[in-house]
Order: structure tokens, then sequence, then C-alpha cells
């Protein structure tokens, strides 16, 4: 059995809201997520309102294991980020699954852009098709803070 075969037998991928823990979360990302250091509980607890939420759960005890954050309108685009795996649970392809579930979910809808950002994890999200920008000059940012 090899490490996704294992991965999808110990954890389940559920975007049910009132299964988040959203402490959990909040825990992890600011204070070991690089891109959420910091970051506040009511600020965390905004964005968890506003976007479409996935956690993936230990099947046997339902503990949190994961959590991945998407603002989408539904229908054409998809950003997913606060993608993060409890370290006890890193190295069995569990974030690839959830990014892979945040697609699936998607995808029938007519979602054909997915975005997302990242400093080091290039190698997990291009197992899932991801790829560089083919045209990075014609994105801009605003950034006010």
């Amino acid at each position: 059995m090899n490490d996704e075969e294992t991965t999808g037998q110990r954890y389940e991928i559920s975007d049910d809201p009132a299964r988040l823990d959203t402490a959990r979360v909040h825990h992890w990302l600011s204070t070991d997520a690089y891109w959420a250091l910091g970051r506040t509980r009511e600020h965390q607890e905004r964005m968890i309102a506003g976007s479409l939420n996935f956690g993936a759960y230990e099947r046997t005890s339902g503990e949190q294991t994961g959590y991945a954050r998407v603002i989408t309108d539904r229908a054409s685009f998809a950003w997913i980020c606060d993608v993060y795996v409890d370290p006890a649970a890193r190295g069995h392809g569990l974030g690839r699954r959830l990014v892979a579930a945040v697609r699936d979910e998607l995808a029938p809808l007519g979602v054909r852009r997915f975005l997302l950002a990242t400093k080091d994890a290039h190698g997990v999200y291009a197992k899932l098709g991801f790829t560089p920008l083919d045209e990075p000059d014609m994105w801009m940012a605003l950034q006010t803070g």
C-alpha cells in the first residue's frame, strides 16, 4: 500500500463548517505558517466566514489534522490559500489530498481557474497540475497594508 492509499484510509476531507476546529486552525496559521504569522483570531474568523473551508480529519478520532481555505465565486475562479497540515501528519500526501478535494468539488461547477501562491511547496502542487503563470506580467496586485 502506498502513502496515498494509506492517507486516504486514515483521513477524511470535509467542507462541513461545523467540523472546523477554528481555534486549532488559528493556532497553526498564526504560529507556524510563514504567510500568516501573528494573524489575529478575529481576523482568522472573518476569513473563515467569508470562504469555503476544508478540513482533514483522522477517521478514528475525528481530530482535525489539516486545513485549506478557498476564496471562490463557485462558478469560474478559486484562490486556494491557507493550506496547512499538522506537522505530525505531513509527508503522506495529505496537503495534496486537500487541494485535490477543492478542485474536485469546484470543477463540476465550472470553475476553470484555480490559483495559489507558495514559497516552498511547488512540488506538492505540481503533482496536481499547477504550473507557474504563463503570463505573469498580465497579473497585478494591490497591497494596502
